[in-house]
């Protein structure tokens, strides 16, 4: 539980940096809206390979996307600065 929502921070965070200010509260809502209708439909997708595997097999599966995606998260974004960051950055040099 301590890392399931590892992925949240960052793209709340590279989300607001990339969007111009005005339009930050429609992109936070549309982002929030896509994963309320993604948690509405997955216990559906659960059950139904639950009924067709190994009792613990799902869960197997989505914890190792899970990680997968964070890692992939990591390596895509760990050397993405946003523009704010980058200024201070450049500042600094």
């Amino acid at each position: 539980m301590s890392i399931s929502q590892m992925d949240v921070p960052t793209r709340q965070s590279y989300t607001m940096a990339v969007v111009e200010p005005d339009e930050r509260t429609a992109t936070a809502g549309l982002t929030n809206v896509a994963r309320s209708l993604a948690s509405a439909v997955s216990p559906a997708l659960t059950g139904y390979a639950l009924s067709l595997a190994a009792f613990g097999l799902p869960f197997f599966i989505a914890g190792g996307l899970k990680i997968a995606y964070d890692l992939l998260i990591y390596a895509t974004f760990r050397h993405v600065h946003p523009p704010e960051e980058r200024a201070r950055r450049q500042a600094r040099a």
